[in-house]
């Protein structure tokens, strides 16, 4: 792992394209509207990523690689939320962002009932770009290509990538020797000769040489074409059919698709095109940087809305999610073991829940707790406040059983994957560390007053409040016990 995540530190991309930001708004549909025949959607969360050439550079920072990004925008809010959701990505420079004050930033607003898309609103320029913004773009390309080792161009057809713009920069690439990968948007891709290879999807490719693309014959006679038009090789990207290397020597290779679960496909070529670029910019050889694109996607399409994949999780996918990591016995890991075990989850598209508390007397109300816990997931964490946590939170005389007790028992009950403890009073942190599917608390709570509620929910996960058990307490027990209880591990007479 360690040696994987030193090479793409190493890498240095450049990445010129259409800056986006997307926005999705999420919530609950229960009914139609009275006023028209559409759904009525009750706003339970609103959050902002990276998107188009943005994605592309947030995916590459993820995996650890340096980018230069390379684009236009508008000095508004909305390049404001993408810087600051980039800086948060980090190694991403933004310095070679060429404003332009007759433009708004790209933005995409998605709007989801059920974490299913129900519309889409643009606020978009489509016109070509001022010559004078053309020019200062130019410039800051090729500043950017002179200090990386791989230049990718993220074409979604925003006026952006003009035909200038893609001659001149396709040209200093090749004369100071630097591959060009593209994510092609035009029908005409003349536009992009002198690339190394371009990334098109099956309707992309169709609809630029005219040709079917769904048989590997089809799709064959269909990159020899764009072969004879641009002159690169292609990564076609053909959804449920995996991947196809077409190379202009006339060699092909083909992989079959790793998705698990398709939920949405959002920026899933942003993530083929970035991680292709940051293994070839780390030294990869070709086969296995398409094979990390490969299965990168795999991940990114199970994931909720514009999303990146981590290195971790990358490394995980591509040994096959060594067997040792699907945890399901119960123990207890630390916080980094449980990252670790986290990452395989993911990979292989298990939802991850979680619950926690003090757990001091196990009773009939935490085991139904546990157990609609677990209905809810694949794999359940229980977090565990520390004897020192507890204590804070119930005074001197608690717990009644040490942490290392409580864990044991804990993690001996039907459906409990994995025991971690925090120390701190709340688990915001473990889940903020975590970003767990489901998150589960009593229905003595609220969904508001859920600690990580704001995480979860954030992430398209699931708020569950279980079912209480009537008249189920570690207090009450502790309350009705003889004066002769054995606290902290020590033996009763």
């Amino acid at each position: 792992m360690q040696g994987i995540s030193e090479r793409f530190a190493a890498a240095r991309v450049a990445v010129v394209g259409d800056l986006m930001l997307d926005v999705y708004i999420e919530g609950e549909v229960h009914r139609v509207s009275p006023e028209a025949p559409v759904p009525v959607v009750r706003l339970t969360s609103e959050r902002v990523v990276p998107g188009g050439a943005a994605n592309v550079a947030a995916n590459i920072a993820s995996l650890g690689g340096t980018v230069t990004l390379v684009g236009v925008a508008g000095r508004d809010s909305a390049f404001a939320q993408l810087s600051e959701e980039l800086q948060r990505v980090g190694r991403v420079d933004l310095s070679t962002t060429v404003f332009d004050d007759s433009r708004g930033t790209t933005t995409k607003t998605r709007l989801l009932g059920h974490r299913q898309q129900i519309a889409r609103i643009d606020r978009e320029t489509l016109r070509p770009i001022a010559p004078e913004i053309e020019t200062q773009l130019i410039e800051r390309a090729c500043t950017a290509i002179d200090g990386c080792d791989i230049v990718i161009l993220s074409d979604y057809g925003k006026g952006v990538l003009t035909d200038l713009v893609l001659q001149r920069t396709l040209a200093y690439a090749q004369a100071v020797g630097k591959r060009v990968l593209v994510d092609p948007k035009r029908r005409d891709l003349s536009a992009y000769r002198g690339a190394s290879i371009i990334t098109p999807n099956r309707a992309e490719l169709a609809l630029a040489t005219g040709r079917p693309c769904e048989t590997d014959e089809e799709a064959e006679e269909a990159a020899r074409l764009a072969h004879e038009i641009c002159g690169a090789d292609v990564l076609l990207t053909r959804s449920e059919k995996g991947m196809s290397y077409f190379a202009r020597s006339g060699d092909s290779l083909h992989f079959a698709t790793i998705a698990r679960e398709v939920f949405d496909v959002s920026g899933a070529g942003d993530t083929v095109v970035a991680v292709l670029g940051a293994a070839l910019a780390a030294g990869f050889p070709l086969v296995e940087a398409m094979k990390a694109s490969n299965h990168a996607a795999g991940l990114v399409v199970a994931k909720v809305g514009t999303a990146t994949v981590s290195c971790e999780e990358l490394v995980m996918a591509l040994h096959g999610g060594a067997q040792a990591l699907d945890v399901e016995d119960g123990r207890l890991v630390t916080l980094d073991e449980l990252m670790r075990i986290r990452a395989f989850w993911r990979a292989n598209g298990l939802t991850v829940g979680i619950a926690n508390g003090c757990f001091d007397l196990i009773h009939p109300g935490h085991v139904s707790l546990i157990r609609q816990a677990a209905a809810a997931s694949d794999r359940l964490v229980m977090a565990l406040n520390t004897d020192a946590s507890v204590r804070r939170l119930k005074g001197p005389t608690r717990p009644v059983q040490t942490e290392t007790a409580r864990a044991e028992v804990m993690g001996a009950l039907k459906g409990v994957a994995a025991v971690v403890l925090f120390d701190e009073d709340t688990p915001y942190d473990l889940i903020k560390a975590l970003q767990p599917d489901v998150l589960v608390k009593g229905a003595d709570y609220t969904e508001e007053l859920v600690v990580g509620a704001d995480i979860v929910r954030a992430r398209g996960g699931t708020v569950l409040l279980a079912v209480l058990t009537p008249g189920q307490s570690t207090t009450r027990l502790i309350s009705q016990q003889p004066a002769t209880v054995a606290t902290h591990g020590d033996k009763s007479s």
